[in-house]
């Protein structure tokens, strides 16, 4: 595998009631979202189910013999596994609460091993192997073998039309769970091209309700049911500081309100939020020029007035 920013666009997740315009007889279809509270207890049923009738094989990662491979392999607790410890019971299992859209979700993350490297904000970009599987742990999409660079939360540009649109992006459930591990400490490539990683990169699971994944929505052709609760095993290979608009400030700086979401953080309130705009306070000078990067790649965030407010992010004040 090449060692490549390839940057994966991610399908929108359609949010909010879908519906079919009825006709004059009254006999076209009628689409109704689920309730986003109930689907997620539903859901987290569901996870609860599976994480304590399952186990991972961590006698292997704990004892690796010669030749393991690293990779994570659910079983059913019965007959001769049947006094295996479950994953819900298993000491590397964390819960992380995660709200959205006002629904407070239960997120289960399996970190097998946490990593070596740097850690990932919510707003960069990873290198990531992954399987995705339902909960019948049919597979639906397997990037093991080829490992893919993510945009974690996605940016503003304009369309083929000139209209501003989302690109980039993850689902909020990989998203929350990638920040919760390290990457590798480094590589080796090989007279072929091809990487050979420490081994020493994140190595986990998560287990994604479906509000935090396609709820009802999931894209054509993937064989992803609608309310679908997910699995992902990841390898975390590695991060990269992202800075989607090329300002010379990091995006995850550009979450002014330290949410997690950098889609609300919009200073001159034009339709392009802050890690999306070259010209923040939409002063007419672009933010690049109004901040100062040492040679040594420390950022200075000047402010000329002494107001309180760095230059990039004040229009009062402009070059």
């Amino acid at each position: 595998m090449r060692l490549k920013k390839l940057f994966l666009i991610c399908a929108t997740m359609s949010i909010g009631f879908i519906s079919c315009n009825k006709d004059d007889d009254d006999e076209t279809p009628t689409f109704e979202e689920r309730d986003r509270g109930e689907q997620a207890i539903e859901d987290d049923e569901r996870l609860v189910e599976f994480l304590s009738t399952h186990f991972y094989n961590y006698e292997e990662f704990q004892n690796p013999s010669e030749g393991f491979d690293y990779e994570i392999e659910f079983d059913t607790i019965s007959g001769e596994n049947s006094e295996k410890t479950s994953l819900l019971e298993s000491e590397d299992l964390m819960v992380k609460s995660v709200t959205r859209d006002d629904v407070e979700y239960n997120l289960y993350i399996l970190k097998v091993r946490e990593g070596e490297g740097d850690r990932p904000t919510m707003a960069d970009s990873t290198l990531v192997a992954y399987t995705g599987q339902l909960m019948n742990q049919t597979v639906f999409n397997d990037n093991m073998v080829s490992p893919v660079w993510f945009d974690l939360p996605g940016y503003i540009i304009l369309d083929a039309n000139g209209r501003p649109g989302r690109a980039g992006g993850v689902l909020p459930g990989f998203s929350e769970s990638l920040v919760e591990f390290k990457s590798s400490t480094g590589y080796d490539v090989s007279p072929d091209n091809t990487i050979e990683w420490e081994n020493d990169y994140g190595i986990g699971a998560v287990f994604v309700p479906s509000g935090l994944a396609y709820f009802s929505s999931p894209p054509s052709g993937s064989g992803i049911p609608g309310y679908a609760p997910l699995i992902f095993k990841i390898n975390l290979y590695r991060t990269a500081e992202a800075d989607h608009d090329k300002d010379g400030v990091p995006s995850w700086m550009e979450d002014l309100d330290n949410d997690g979401n950098l889609f609300n953080d919009n200073t001159d309130g034009d339709n392009f939020p802050n890690h999306s705009d070259a010209d923040d306070d939409g002063d007419g000078t672009p933010t690049r020029n109004e901040i100062v990067i040492q040679e040594d790649g420390t950022l200075e965030l000047t402010d000329t007035n002494n107001d309180g407010t760095p230059d990039y992010l004040d229009p009062d004040f402009f070059k």
